[in-house]
């Protein structure tokens, strides 16, 4: 590979490079015979790459090894300018001669691939586009052809008569049968021409019934006209009828106010109002029926749903867009939402007025819980005479308690309704017990006066709606006005007993001897928790006889240095169910009905003996006959104990001034408690 200076001095041809053939090279070619043009592309044609690349590897491996014998000759003391470096440079100049020549190459080789490569892809190219045109033009193609097959004509929208009587009703010259039965299209065009004539003619029909229409139009308006002139003289004269409708109880203008708000109700205030209105015009005429609440409120409930979203629409979406920018609501404000959505009341409610003959009214406001589908009622007491005297008769007109246990067990604390329970657990709701005092009591008898009953209510009966309002009104009605008088009857008792005035009816005065010594001293209320701390009531806790929603009393009765105490227990259905006495004697020592046979007598003739003590119906005297019987039954007791002590004639203190006939019967020494009219004695029952 190395050539000599020599050599290279007697090389007579001179070669020109030619890389890209430019005229100029070719025409010196042709005017200098001697010269021959060198073409590296034409070369590049018949050069193996493979070839190049051990050249490639050759020329850096000799070039490499010159330069290491350079470097050996730099250090073995060789001059630069000496022959053996020189001709070494030479041959390192040669090399990279080569190299760049086989770097040419190799740009050359690139650039010519990547001139085949843009070839080829222009080739696909143009190929891909031509396939692209192609496509869209099947697809244009299918288009075309797809609407050509879906292509329908007008006449197929037209419900034309069936053949079978297009071929009845239409005329020979229409349907041509001997055609239109072998060629379906024209029989299409007959059909066609049938529909035609016949449309034309309904036409003329429409045009006779629209002016027949018009007439009538006219004539109504001229009706209408005529009675709208007569409405307000209709006015005029009703607005006169009123003083007479008053005066004849007939309050039709009222009726009719009342009957259109009462188209707005809920169903079951709606069927209270009907039955409440229908027995009072049949059994109560003092009874009164009105609606009270807001009636555009109620309108905007009853309101279709897509009305009022039609109408609030625009506020809907103001609303949205101030939500946006306020401030998330906590957990705790959504939950109490939720609960007062739940709890909402329609804004109609139904005041149903009870008069009794002593001039007392019963207000029952009926209200509906919407959302829990149950009714609630409050109530409210108006008399003639001011009845704020009585301490102890405070909770005898409450509203919270007035109507507890109208019938057995109806507490009215907890909604009758069992979806309810369901609905509190999401909300939080733990008891409706907590929202009585604002909504009302849901009892029982409330819900079958609106006509509604649910599973919880025991035996199911058969009646829903009306029909069940109706089976309960009277009854319900009966002991709501009795209620009433029996609480008042005891309002004015409790003013008596307060100032140590036992109050006996003319007509119980038989009852009792003519002189009764022992006299109550204090009459008090209690209170239930005040009651079970009481040690001589406790046989009466564990049997159950007492319930929260009692009344509790303190009666204390006196005679000399003898203390009779009695808790007293009134159920809210007194006089129905007889009040409680349990006692406690006081007198050389601490007695009890639990230590003492003669004081569980005792017991026993104010407890048990209602026929004797109830006196004229509806028994409303009881309470005070009992505690009347209670002090003749302490005075038998004290006249009587010293004797059966010792025989003797009794001390001073308690004078013996009832007639007995035996003073003690029995192991057990019972006294005779019994009193004997018109006798005047006393005996052992």
């Amino acid at each position: 590979m190395v050539m000599s200076s020599d050599a290279v001095k007697k090389r007579k041809p001179k070669f020109i490079r030619n890389e890209a053939g430019t005229p100029e090279t070719k025409r010196r070619a042709e005017g200098d015979q001697d010269v021959r043009v060198y073409n590296e592309e034409v070369e590049l044609e018949d050069r193996d790459p493979q070839q190049d690349y051990m050249l490639y590897k050759d020329t850096c491996a000799d070039l490499a090894k010159l330069m290491a014998e350079i470097q050996e000759l730099k250090s073995g003391g060789a001059k630069v300018g000496s022959v053996e470096i020189e001709e070494r440079h030479r041959q390192c100049s040669i090399h990279f001669i080569t190299l760049k020549k086989l770097n040419r190459l190799a740009h050359m080789r690139l650039k010519k691939g990547r001139d085949q490569t843009h070839e080829a892809k222009q080739r696909v190219d143009v190929l891909h586009l031509q396939l692209q045109n192609l496509l869209y033009e099947v697809m244009h193609l299918q288009k075309e052809i797809s609407k050509c097959l879906e292509f329908k004509s007008q006449h197929e929208e037209i419900e034309l008569v069936s053949e079978e009587e297009f071929f009845q009703e239409a005329p020979a010259e229409i349907s041509r049968p001997h055609v239109t039965r072998d060629d379906q299209h024209q029989l299409t065009l007959a059909r066609l021409d049938w529909e035609l004539e016949q449309r034309k003619r309904l036409a003329e029909q429409y045009k006779m019934s629209l002016a027949r229409k018009e007439k009538i139009q006219k004539a109504i308006e001229q009706k209408r006209e005529y009675l709208s002139s007569l409405q307000p003289g209709l006015h005029n004269i009703m607005q006169a009828s009123i003083p007479v409708q008053e005066y004849l109880s007939m309050p039709f203008e009222q009726m009719q106010k009342q009957a259109e708000v009462a188209r707005h109700l809920p169903p079951a205030l709606y069927v209270l109002m009907v039955q409440a209105a229908a027995y009072g015009q049949a059994c109560d005429k003092t009874l009164s029926v009105n609606i009270t609440g807001d009636v555009d409120e109620a309108k905007a409930l009853s309101r279709r749903p897509e009305d009022s979203q039609d109408d609030e629409s625009d506020s809907d979406a103001e609303e949205e867009q101030q939500n946006t920018k306020r401030r998330r609501a906590t957990v705790g404000v959504q939950l109490e939402d939720k609960r007062k959505e739940m709890l909402r009341r329609h804004p109609l409610s139904l005041c149903v007025d009870l008069k009794c003959k002593d001039g007392s009214i019963l207000h029952l406001f009926f209200c509906y819980l919407m959302n829990l589908n149950i009714l609630t009622v409050k109530t409210k007491v108006s008399t003639a005479v001011d009845l704020s005297g009585a301490v102890s008769a405070g909770e005898l007109l409450n509203s919270e308690s007035l109507l507890n246990c109208l019938y057995a067990s109806d507490h009215g604390k907890e909604t009758p309704n069992p979806v309810n329970r369901y609905q509190f657990d999401k909300v939080g709701i733990t008891t409706f017990a907590d929202y009585v005092s604002d909504l009302g009591h849901p009892y029982v008898w409330v819900q079958k006066l609106g006509g509604l009953q649910f599973s919880s209510d025991g035996a199911q009966s058969e009646l829903s709606g009306s029909a069940l309002s109706a089976s309960h009104m009277e009854r319900t009605m009966k002991l709501l006005r009795g209620r009433l008088q029996a609480r008042l009857a005891l309002h004015k008792q409790f003013s008596s007993l307060e100032h140590s005035i036992i109050p006996v009816s003319s007509e119980c005065q038989h009852l009792f001897p003519a002189k009764v010594v022992s006299g109550l001293t204090r009459w008090t209320m209690m209170s239930y928790q005040e009651f079970t701390e009481l040690g001589f009531v406790q046989h009466v806790l564990k049997a159950g006889l007492v319930c929260e929603t009692d009344l509790f009393f303190m009666a204390v009765v006196e005679r000399g240095t003898a203390r009779l105490s009695a808790a007293v227990v009134v159920n809210p259905r007194y006089p129905e169910v007889m009040p409680l006495f349990s006692l406690s004697l006081h007198w050389k020592g601490e007695r009890s009905g639990r230590t003492e046979d003669n004081l569980r007598a005792m017991e026993s003739e104010v407890n048990v003996f209602r026929a004797e003590l109830q006196g004229p119906r509806p028994g409303l005297q009881l309470l005070t006959n009992q505690i009347q019987r209670l002090c003749v039954c302490l005075d038998v007791y004290l006249e009587t104990e010293s004797q059966v002590c010792d025989g003797s004639e009794g001390p001073k203190e308690f004078p013996r001034e009832k007639m007995c006939l035996r003073t003690a019967r029995g192991p057990s020494r019972l006294k005779p408690f019994k009193y004997n009219h018109p006798q005047g004695f006393f005996s052992h029952r």
